[in-house]
């Protein structure tokens, strides 16, 4: 059925818990109850440390002495603020000095998410925030981490297709053969983005950032804009990759929390 959901027992937020498994995180936000309920929460989704501060100060001497997977930080705190953190910890030669940050703050001003990310954040949210998209937002931005220390020139594999991020393209290998997916600009960047989540949720409002990148506002329609793009690519995928089967289409299946997941087929075989 186009727009098929995973059933339950294959839901990609359970999956999460691989990718937090191990992890550290230094949380700046000055709100007590706020920072209580988001450390438990990413601790509940297999985080092994969260460390919890609320002044810019203090988040500044946890990072010296250590190293963290990602930085959680408000912008308006006491003494300094999360942006003036994150400027000074991006221009030390401390352990935490390149970790991915993502700035969850009240001002969501366009202006406001544009000085953050040229301050040095990776990503941007607003509070309010639901918490499977922020837990999704953070492991898109351990993903990218991950990435970034491999090769340039590294495919990535999903089964029987290859995604080529130098060559920006997508190949169906079955057979021995090779055929490479006719996709638009637009396609591939929402399949590259999808593909690389490796089987785990990507919100609507994370693939309107990183694909509709000539907006630069969020539309009231945008869920449908993407609903309507995603069913259309669903169909284009199942043209021209029909050897996979009824049983697999849609590749890009529906998931809680208006989150869409590419299937993994790492355990596919013809």
């Amino acid at each position: 059925m186009d727009g098929e959901t995973l059933i339950a027992g294959e839901d990609p937020f359970a999956q999460l818990r691989d990718v937090f498994a191990g992890r550290a995180a230094l949380l700046l936000e000055d709100d007590p109850d706020l920072s209580e309920h988001v450390a438990d929460r990413l601790l509940r989704a297999g985080f092994e440390v969260v460390d919890r501060v609320d002044r810019g100060e203090a988040a500044l001497e946890a990072a010296s002495g250590r190293a963290y997977d990602v930085l959680i930080l408000d912008r308006m705190t006491a003494g300094l603020d999360g942006l003036e953190t994150l400027k000074r910890l991006r221009a030390s030669s401390g352990p935490s000095a390149d970790a991915p940050a993502l700035m969850l703050t009240a001002l969501g001003g366009e202006r406001q998410k544009v000085e953050g990310l040229l301050e040095g954040a990776d990503d941007y949210l607003a509070k309010p925030v639901g918490d499977e998209e922020l837990l999704a937002r953070i492991a898109a931005q351990l993903r990218r981490a991950a990435r970034r220390a491999k090769p340039v020139s590294a495919d990535l594999v999903n089964g029987p297709f290859r995604l080529s991020f130098g060559a920006r393209t997508v190949k169906l290998e079955l057979a021995g053969t090779s055929r490479t997916i006719d996709l638009s600009p637009l396609e591939f960047a929402i399949v590259c983005e999808l593909m690389s989540a490796r089987g785990q949720p990507v919100t609507k409002t994370m693939l309107w950032d990183r694909c509709w990148v000539e907006w630069n506002f969020l539309p009231d329609n945008f869920v449908n804009i993407i609903d309507a793009r995603i069913s259309a690519l669903r169909r284009r995928l199942k043209e021209q990759a029909p050897e996979l089967g009824e049983d697999l289409h849609p590749l890009i299946v529906s998931a809680r929390s208006q989150s869409l997941v590419f299937r993994d087929l790492s355990d596919w075989a013809a």
